[in-house]
């Protein structure tokens, strides 16, 4: 039997979905159509832009991104399982050190593939992460 509370969720997911749809469709029809030069070109803050945008020695900052996205959803699982420590028992402490081992092994990993070298290397080639 299904609760009546899937109905409820159903219902607002049904009716979200309807709504972005509207919203979607009349911001295409009311929205101007009309091209020029002008919105064509990229927006530097008000700048006109000149040059290249590429650099010489890249900065890998998605290296950062993902190094944030990792310990922060590990922090996530860690935070959680600290609020719970005592229902969880040895099993939980168990799992939750399997999962810190895991993230650590693939660290070391990365360490060892040389995807955190973000500078020059001792050849003299640029290394791209």
């Amino acid at each position: 039997m299904i609760s009546p509370s899937f109905y409820h969720i159903a219902i607002y997911a049904f009716v979200s979905v309807i709504l972005i749809g509207v919203l979607l469709v009349a911001a295409w029809w009311l929205g101007d159509k009309r091209t020029s030069p002008a919105k064509q070109m990229a927006y530097e803050s008000g700048v006109v832009p000149s040059g290249s945008a590429r650099l010489a020695w890249p900065v890998p900052f998605y290296l950062v991104a993902i190094f944030f996205i990792v310990f922060d959803v590990e922090a996530a699982f860690i935070f959680t399982w600290a609020v719970a420590w005592d229902l969880l028992g040895i099993a939980g402490l168990v799992q939750i050190t399997v999962f810190i081992a895991i993230l650590f092994a693939g660290l070391a990993w990365l360490w060892l593939k040389g995807g955190l070298d973000w500078g020059p290397s001792r050849e003299g080639n640029v290394k791209r992460g």
